[in-house]
């Protein structure tokens, strides 16, 4: 079965004037010959991405898609009207934004988070902004702690709303994002808290005993590069913290109380080093 708005891999049948006729077995697809790759011939198998033209044709191409349907996407703005918009897909055809689908008003030139999906009527690609339309809000296939992947879709009061492995929606807070944070970035991130009402918690730093393993032997690298010593401590910010070894200040907090433990480092307010031989003494 041809799946509409995604990659198909097709059997090229014959030759017209206009291109090469692909099929499933069932349905037919037209190819472009500007679309072809080279070598390619009656019999062979492409993988190409199908849509359907005004006048009704199914219609494959070649060239890689921003999205497919069923996708959470960042696209620009190329036209706009009162009506609507339409959106750059990476391909020959654009992705129609009804008006009614628009969270905001939606200006060319400017990007935005949308959801790829089709018209129940008549197959034609559309695209909304209305991303909470689209989310799944249980059943969720993570546990805390696991590590996902992150769309940034916006910014709000309390943080930045992130699509979770292109089906949930979670967020990350303010004080816990301590890197230049981009609305579109796709980022990886984990699993901080699931809360009773099913809200997602999330974070850009992994936790758990191996991610400190990781941490303490970066730290110790960094200070046997730094000449023993590292001017930061307890008492330093968290910004300066992820600067320098992009984690968390909690994190770091957790990973020099484990190596002062282990006796590998003297801590201070503002400093951390090794600890030296006159130190055991």
């Amino acid at each position: 079965m041809i799946e509409i708005g995604k990659y198909n891999e097709l059997r090229v049948l014959s030759k017209t004037e206009s291109g090469l006729n692909l099929t499933d077995g069932d349905k037919l697809v037209i190819l472009p010959y500007q679309y072809v790759p080279k070598g390619l011939e009656i019999g062979d198998n492409v993988n190409v991405f199908v849509y359907i033209q005004k006048d009704g044709r199914l219609t494959g191409t070649t060239q890689k898609a921003y999205a497919e349907i069923g996708d959470f996407a960042f696209l620009k703005v190329v036209s706009d009207g009162d009506d609507g918009v339409f959106m750059d897909l990476g391909i020959d055809k654009d992705v129609y934004v009804p008006a009614k689908e628009q969270k905001r008003p939606m200006q060319k030139g400017y990007k935005y988070v949308v959801y790829l999906y089709l018209d129940e009527n008549n197959d034609r690609f559309l695209a909304s902004s209305k991303l909470y339309d689209f989310v799944e809000e249980e059943d969720f296939d993570f546990e805390e702690g696991d590590e996902v992947s992150l769309l940034i879709t916006e910014e709000t009061d309390l943080g930045f709303n992130a699509i979770i492995n292109n089906t949930y929606i979670g967020l990350l807070y303010h004080n816990e994002v301590f890197d230049n944070i981009q609305i579109g970035d796709q980022r990886k991130g984990w699993i901080k808290k699931i809360r009773v009402e099913g809200k997602i918690d999330l974070t850009l730093q992994p936790s758990g005993y191996g991610h400190i393993l990781d941490s303490k032997e970066m730290i110790m690298a960094e200070l046997k590069k730094s000449g023993g010593v590292i001017e930061l401590g307890d008492k330093s910010s968290p910004e300066e913290i992820y600067h320098r070894f992009q984690i968390s200040k909690s994190a770091f907090k957790k990973t020099i109380g484990s190596l002062y433990k282990e006796r590998l480092i003297v801590l201070s307010d503002d400093s951390i080093r090794l600890l030296t031989d006159d130190d055991a003494e």
